[in-house]
C-alpha cells in the first residue's frame, strides 16, 4: 500500500452499523428541519417580492438532480466523507481536498445557524435572557448527545420529528380555517405581492440559491454510510426520500404562509415567521416556538454529527492532523475531538448575522453539489465506460444537467459571499500546499481497495 494512503478501517475504534432506512430518513429530515422554511422566510420573501414558493420550486428541481448524483455515488463508495470522498476518488486528492474544504464551510456553519436562530427566537419570547445564553446551553446539550453515540441521536430524532409534525398539521388546519369565508387569490404565492421585486428574475434566482441551505440534509445522510446497515441500498434510497419529502413540505408550508400573510413587510426579517403564524392563531405561535426550538436542536445535533465525520474522514486520510481528527473514541465509537472542535467553532453564532450565515452555507454546499454531479460523470461514464442504452442518460446527461443547475444557483449568490467564500478556499489551498510540500508529495487519499 502507498504510504500516503490509509485503509478505510480504523484500529482503535470503529463505527457501528446500526442504522436502517427509516433511521436514515429521520436523520436527513431532522437535519433539514421541516420547519426550516421559517428560518429564511422573511429574508427570501423580502428578496423575491413574495415569491418564496417559486424559489422553493426552482431549488427543489436542482436538488433532485443533485440528490440523484449523491445516491449514485453513495452506492458506489459507501464511506464517511460524502462529497469529499466522491470527488477525491474521481478527480484526485488535491481537488477532493478543496471540495471537502468548501463542504466544511457549510457543514461548520449549519450547526451555527441553528444555534443563532434558536437564540433569536428564544430571546424574542424571553427578552430577559440574552441570545448568547441560549446558544451556549444548546451547544453543550448537542455536544454531549453526539459524543455518547449515533443511536442516541437517532432516538432524539424521532421525538423531534414528532413535535414538528404536530405543529405542521395544526398550522395547515388553522391556516385553512383562517382563509375560509374570505376572498383569496390562490395564485398570489406564485405571482408575488406586487412589490418592486415581484418581477425581478435575478432576485428570484438569488432567493433560490439561498434556499439551497434548506436542503442540506439529503447529502448529510451519505456521511453515515459507515454506520448504515446494507449501506449501498439504504443510503441511496434514504437520500431520494428525504429530498423529495422535505421539498414538498417546504413548498406546502410556504404556500399557506403566504396566503394568510400576503406581504413582505415585517418587523424583523430574521423572525418574520412569528408574525405570519400569529395570523393563524396566537396560541399557535407558542407551539411553533416549541417545534422550532426542537427542530433547531435536532438540526444542530445531526449537522454536528455530519461535520465531525467529515473531519474524521479528512484526518484519517492525513490531510488534516491525524492525531487530532483521525481517531474514534474506543468507548463511544464517535470522533470525540472533532465533535468538540465543531462545538467551539459554533460559538461564532454569538456574533454573526443570519443573512451572511445563510449565504455562506449555500456557497459551500453548491460547490460540493457541483462536483458530486461531475463525479457521477467521471466515475461511471469516463472510468467505468457505462455508456450504452439508459446508461448514457444516467451517467452523462442527468449529472451534467445537475452540474449546470447548481453552478447557475451558485453564481446567483450575493457578491460578498464570494469574497468570504473565496478567502476560505485560499486558506484551504494554503493547507494543501503545506501538506503536500507544494505538491512535491502526493495528497494523502483514502484507500478503498482494502
Amino acid at each position: 500500500m502507498n504510504p500516503t494512503q490509509l485503509t478505510a478501517q480504523v484500529t482503535e475504534g470503529r463505527f457501528k452499523r446500526v442504522l436502517g432506512t427509516p433511521s436514515l430518513v429521520l436523520f436527513g429530515l431532522v437535519y433539514m428541519v421541516p420547519l426550516t422554511v421559517f428560518t429564511t422566510y422573511g429574508i427570501v420573501t423580502e428578496l423575491t417580492g413574495g415569491r418564496l414558493v417559486d424559489a422553493y420550486l426552482i431549488t427543489l428541481v436542482v436538488m433532485l438532480f443533485t440528490a440523484r448524483s449523491y445516491a449514485r455515488m453513495s452506492g458506489a463508495m459507501p464511506y464517511s466523507g460524502s462529497a469529499y470522498v466522491y470527488t477525491q476518488q474521481s478527480f484526485g486528492g488535491a481537488i477532493g481536498f478543496l471540495v471537502g474544504w468548501a463542504l466544511l464551510l457549510d457543514y461548520l456553519f449549519l450547526p451555527m445557524i441553528n444555534y443563532l436562530v434558536l437564540g433569536l427566537y428564544m430571546n424574542a419570547y424571553f427578552p430577559a435572557i440574552p441570545n448568547w445564553v441560549w446558544i451556549v446551553v444548546s451547544i453543550a446539550i448537542v455536544t454531549v448527545l453526539n459524543i455518547v453515540g449515533i443511536i442516541e441521536v437517532a432516538r432524539a430524532n424521532f421525538v423531534i420529528i414528532a413535535v414538528q409534525t404536530v405543529f405542521i398539521v395544526l398550522f395547515l388546519v388553522f391556516s385553512i380555517a383562517t382563509l375560509s369565508g374570505h376572498h383569496v387569490d390562490l395564485l398570489a404565492p406564485l405571482t408575488g405581492d406586487g412589490s418592486a421585486n415581484s418581477g425581478d428574475t435575478p432576485k428570484l434566482f438569488q432567493g433560490a440559491a439561498i434556499l439551497a441551505l434548506s436542503f442540506l440534509g439529503f447529502d448529510a445522510v451519505s456521511t453515515l454510510s459507515e454506520e448504515a446497515k446494507d449501506s449501498q441500498r439504504t443510503v441511496p434510497r434514504a437520500i431520494m426520500i428525504v429530498t423529495l419529502g422535505a421539498g414538498l413540505i417546504f413548498i406546502i408550508l410556504s404556500y399557506f404562509a403566504q396566503l394568510i400573510f400576503p406581504s413582505n413587510h415585517f418587523k424583523s426579517a430574521d423572525t418574520a415567521s412569528t408574525q405570519v403564524i400569529a395570523v393563524a392563531g396566537e396560541w399557535l405561535a407558542v407551539l411553533f416556538i416549541a417545534g422550532y426550538v426542537a427542530g433547531a436542536l435536532g438540526s444542530a445535533l445531526t449537522s454536528q454529527a455530519s461535520v465531525a465525520r467529515i473531519l474524521f474522514a479528512m484526518g484519517r486520510d492525513g490531510v488534516l492532523p491525524r492525531p487530532v481528527f483521525g481517531h474514534l473514541n474506543k468507548r463511544f465509537g464517535t470522533p470525540v475531538v472533532a465533535i468538540c472542535i465543531v462545538s467551539a467553532v459554533s460559538l461564532i453564532a454569538i456574533w454573526i448575522d443570519l443573512t451572511t450565515l445563510s449565504n455562506m452555507i449555500s456557497f459551500g454546499a453548491l460547490i460540493a453539489f457541483s462536483f458530486v454531479n461531475l463525479s457521477v460523470f467521471v466515475h461511471f461514464y469516463i472510468r467505468d465506460k457505462q455508456r450504452s442504452g439508459w446508461a448514457w442518460l444516467n451517467n452523462l446527461v442527468l449529472p451534467l444537467v445537475g452540474f449546470a443547475l447548481t453552478v447557475w444557483l451558485w453564481t446567483s449568490l450575493a457578491p460578498v459571499t464570494f469574497l468570504i467564500g473565496g478567502s476560505w478556499l485560499v486558506v484551504g489551498l494554503i493547507i494543501l500546499l503545506i501538506v503536500t510540500r507544494f505538491f512535491r508529495r502526493p495528497t494523502p487519499m483514502l484507500d478503498l481497495t482494502e
